[in-house]
């Protein structure tokens, strides 16, 4: 199948989100995990943007193998020449030079003529061929150019060695009837066009972006240029993994392939997620937390029953290793019982009849219902169980000057014991002494603290997620006190892994 060349910018168009500033050790980082993706061309920066931006790009054109490794240059000799000495060090190298056409950036912003513009932009792309052979070529606002002033550019430009030739949807302006057409009309109307590949860069302003990347992909188009969990400019760029996706899925459509190893989609998504600070939204098409979970009842019983009655694509694709059936108030009998299955509880019909009667009111008042939620509904419906350990009392002493300390008294059956440990913080620190007294370790994963009344004496809630012997469990408490809320929530979620574990925890009493 003919292959479809994936241009990653997340390192440059990606990176100009506001908020999204990336260190050159995080630009680096990303890059490798864009190496294990497989993308064909990596755009690390600007290089004459700034000194950091110049030392990135020379940083992963020196350390990087693989990928092409392209660096944006205006039409301006200063430009190309940072671009040029910034990718020098990579085996593969690309400068991509731009230079708007459209009328409304050539009046107001550039204040030049066509002639003028259609020179720069051939002088552009020879003076970058002196760094490099690679040379690409943009048409900036392409989407909202003349067409015969854009034909003419593209003519020039490829005359002057680029091998290939971008066509950006730079504003998002376009729908995709229209950016297919468009690049169907280049394949017609430029003389030259076959000595180059014509790639594209579509903005998602109109929530268009992948659709008129696909679009263009239909027409003619080689390359897409893209970015992990579609972030860029405004409202981002066209999704990478969501193009990348669609080939795959659809190739009956497409007949088309990409060189993306896809299941290292979801690493590379939470890697830019981690890095940038952007949260990738729950319900993103591919890579959001929703995109292969369930929890309308009709849709888990599908799911159930076979797989693709409900998922186009296995979420093993992209490198997850499931499903997710999340239960809520949504969800049925069917899901309800298989999730207690997997939990160890083995029910009759009437029995899980009565659970799935209190699941169903525990969910009107739960958005998110967890495994130790559902335990803890199996418990209360056995009589529940009574905690192995309570908190007597706690003292810590911390400061800016001293290593925090805790002393903890707890009880049991067997009376009552202490002990002290030091910590990062007086919370780590009675933490500790629970883990020393109760002779089991924790490791808190999640750590959450709410008010829930107003003022300075307000109510903390607390909740953690403790993980032990590879289960994990929630605690909760409340205190206006908030290192005394965060011990009793600690305490309870150990006391429910003490009453998890059984028999299998020897828990010293």
């Amino acid at each position: 199948m003919e292959k479809i060349i994936i241009f990653d910018t997340t390192l440059r168009d990606g990176e100009q989100c506001p908020g999204a500033s990336l260190e050159a050790h995080e630009k680096l980082e990303i890059a490798r995990q864009l190496v294990r993706l497989n993308v064909d061309v990596i755009e690390a920066g600007f290089p004459v943007s700034s000194p950091g931006d110049f030392a990135a790009v020379k940083s992963i054109a020196r350390k990087i193998k693989g990928p092409v490794i392209c660096g944006l240059a205006r039409c301006i000799k200063k430009d190309i020449e940072s671009a040029g000495l910034a990718v020098k060090p990579a085996k593969n190298k690309r400068i991509h030079v731009f230079l708007a056409t459209s009328k409304v950036h050539m009046k107001y912003k550039l204040k030049k003529a066509e002639d003028e513009i259609a020179k720069l932009a051939a002088e552009g792309v020879r003076y970058a061929r002196k760094f490099t052979d690679d040379v690409e070529f943009s048409p900036e606002d392409a989407s909202r150019s003349e067409k015969d002033f854009l034909y003419r550019v593209i003519e020039e430009v490829i005359s002057a060695g680029a091998r290939t030739v971008n066509i950006p949807d730079t504003v998002g302006y376009a729908i995709p009837e229209e950016f297919g057409a468009l690049i169907r009309d280049i394949n017609n109307n430029v003389p030259n066009i076959g000595r180059a590949v014509i790639s594209v860069h579509c903005h998602n302003d109109l929530g268009l972006g992948v659709a008129n990347s696909l679009a263009a992909v239909k027409n003619g188009a080689r390359q897409v240029e893209c970015t992990i969990n579609g972030i860029g400019e405004r409202a981002g760029n066209a999704s990478m993994e969501e193009i990348v996706m669609a080939i795959k899925t659809r190739n009956d459509l497409f007949g088309l392939s990409t060189g993306i190893k896809t299941e290292e989609i979801y690493k590379a998504s939470r890697l830019v997620s981690k890095l940038t600070g952007l949260v990738v939204q729950p319900n993103k098409a591919i890579v959001g937390q929703n995109a292969f979970a369930h929890e309308a009842g009709i849709h888990q019983d599908g799911v159930l029953k076979k797989r693709t009655t409900y998922e186009i694509m296995s979420p093993k694709e992209i490198g997850l290793s499931s499903s997710s059936l999340v239960l809520g108030k949504h969800s049925g009998r069917h899901a309800f019982a298989e999730k207690m299955k997997k939990l160890g509880y083995t029910l009759s019909g009437p029995e899980v009849e009565k659970a799935f009667e209190r699941f169903k009111v525990l969910a009107d008042k739960k958005k998110f219902i967890y495994d130790e939620d559902l335990e803890t509904l199996m418990e209360e419906g056995a009589g529940g169980f009574s905690e192995t350990w309570k908190l007597v009392s706690f003292r810590t002493v911390a400061g800016t000057d001293e290593t925090p300390v805790a002393d903890v008294k707890l009880r049991s059956k067997s009376g009552i014991k202490t002990a002290e440990a030091e910590g990062d913080g007086p919370v780590d620190a009675c933490c500790k002494a629970i883990d020393k007294i109760t002779k089991t370790k924790g490791e808190m994963i999640d750590y959450s603290i709410q008010a829930v009344t107003r003022g300075k004496d307000a109510l903390g809630e607390v909740t953690v997620r403790v993980r032990a012997k590879g289960k994990d469990v929630i605690g909760k408490a409340a205190s206006t006190d908030v290192v005394e809320a965060s011990a009793k929530a600690y305490l309870n979620a150990v006391n429910k892994l003490i009453h998890k574990e059984g028999k299998r925890l020897r828990i010293e009493i």
